[in-house]
């Protein structure tokens, strides 16, 4: 079933299709169904940034800007590591990667782009 998206400006849902493009008799604003989903695609991505306020990718480089305490033990990495490949996700920390073969999430505050 073809569903008709709700106006994207006032959210009201009294829009209708007028050719390629949908119209919202609410507020007058016109969009294209391309928009639509360019904006969908937009919102899902992930945006990460450093200490520096640098944006982070998936196989960026990064290098720590403190001593970090693992919890739960009494490991230790040192400001200065340098972390390889990292993995953006989701949540609390947003950094998944590996430091010494050690498997770790970091926060991306404790972190500058290297």
């Amino acid at each position: 079933m073809n569903t008709i998206p709700p106006c994207p400006k006032c959210k009201m849902e009294n829009t209708y299709p007028d050719g390629e493009l949908f119209i919202c008799p609410d507020c007058g604003y016109e969009w294209s169904a391309q928009a639509v989903e360019a904006a969908e695609e937009e919102d899902d991505k992930l945006i990460v940034k450093d200490a520096n306020g640098n944006l982070l990718a998936d196989g960026d480089d990064v290098t720590l800007i403190k001593d970090l305490k693992l919890k739960g033990s009494s490991t230790t990495i040192k400001g200065g590591t340098k972390v390889r490949n990292i993995r953006l996700v989701s949540g609390d920390h947003e950094i998944d990667c590996k430091v010494d073969g050690m498997g770790l999430m970091l926060k991306a505050c404790f972190v500058k782009k290297a």
